[in-house]
Parts: structure tokens; sequence; C-alpha cells
């Protein structure tokens, strides 16, 4: 079994039907053919997963 957001195969099982990935840190349910992904948020709770967007830098190389 792979993860269905980062791919890797480091996965642990919660629940019945129900996993956790050590590499991206999130959690997901299978009903049936259906997944659903959760992030696990700092208390142990559970929110939806949110592709998250990519972050915009203002970094320019060799600057400090």
């Amino acid at each position: 079994m792979n993860c269905p957001v980062c791919g890797r195969k480091s996965i642990g099982k919660v629940g019945i039907d129900q996993f956790y990935c050590w590499e991206c840190c999130v959690e997901f349910a299978y009903d049936g053919d259906a997944c659903t992904v959760f992030n696990v948020e700092a208390d142990g709770t559970l929110s939806l997963y949110t592709n998250p967007q990519p972050v915009v830098s203002n970094y320019e190389e060799g600057v400090i």
C-alpha cells in the first residue's frame, strides 16, 4: 500500500481501514474505493486534508 499523498510505503495502520503515513504525516481512510485524507493537527485532532499551495518566497539566492 502506498500513501495517496506522497506515494511512499511508510504506512502504519491506526484503525479498521485507517492508516498513517510516516513520511508526510497524514492519516487516510478507505470506504470501499473512496479514500479520505486528513491532516493530523498539533493537538491530535484530524481535519480534512487540503493540498497546500506552494510557498512563494522573496528570497534571492546569494542575498542574506
